[in-house]
């Protein structure tokens, strides 16, 4: 994973967020820019038809997606998200995440 851009700016720093990762055959690619102890904020680009197996977080989680679109499953029911819609995913509900298009995500995880 790439370097925690918060810790490496100490001014205020403006972010074309699509920009900061790209898609990679076959892979699901990550980028973190913010890591405090309330919470986490990462990018990733998924290419068509890969995404992340059912887990569990201790953490509420919203995923907004930047472009794209994605199957987000929450405790087994398909939600459909699109490109400039959002989902909150509760914590310690198993959820997966699939892309139906390439999609590109903000996932912003809250302690």
């Amino acid at each position: 994973m790439a370097e925690n851009i918060s810790q490496t700016e100490s001014a205020a720093l403006v972010m074309k967020l699509k920009e900061l990762v790209a898609y990679q055959e076959g892979s699901v690619i990550s980028r973190e820019i913010v890591r405090k102890p309330s919470g986490t904020m990462t990018v990733f680009a998924f290419e068509r038809g890969e995404g992340l197996s059912e887990h569990t977080a201790p953490f509420d989680a919203a995923v907004y997606l930047l472009e794209g679109e994605a199957e987000i499953r929450i405790e087994g029911k398909p939600n459909r998200v699109r490109e400039g819609e959002m989902i909150i995913m509760p914590a310690s509900k198993p959820h997966a995440l699939k892309a139906i298009t390439p999609f590109k995500m903000l996932l912003v995880m809250i302690k």
